[in-house]
């Protein structure tokens, strides 16, 4: 084996090396951004969601208490109608901007599909 072909080789193999490792870094900086977006998200939409509740149940009893003891049950149906419409209407937009979130870690891949078809003959 002649020297210029091993040096060659190992050229190859440390430029594959120093390309893995740059690949495996973005893949880490995109989980940690993702995993800090989640805990955010999550720890955010729990809040508006506890004081969100809090202030619709508030609501919704000062309502029923406001009306006549005649319509109360009517007024008690009418409330829990509207948060089942207004749960409903949630949920389907939840559905539709869960469908059009791209996927995670969506630039480490790309990279390592255009890394295999670089490599590739």
């Amino acid at each position: 084996m002649s020297a210029g072909l091993l040096e060659s080789a190992q050229n190859l193999a440390a430029g594959l090396l120093d390309l893995g490792r740059t690949r495996f870094e973005l893949f880490g900086t995109e989980l940690r951004e993702e995993l800090a977006r989640l805990a955010t998200t999550l720890l955010g939409g729990l809040a508006v969601l506890v004081l969100a509740a809090l202030g619709l149940g508030f609501g919704a009893v000062a309502i029923v208490l406001s009306v006549g003891e005649a319509n109360r049950l009517t007024a008690t149906i009418c409330v829990a109608v509207f948060f089942l419409v207004v749960a409903g209407v949630v949920a389907w937009q939840l559905r539709r901007v869960a469908g059009v979130k791209p996927r995670a870690f969506d630039a480490t891949l790309s990279e390592l599909q255009r890394d295999l078809t670089a490599i590739k003959p």
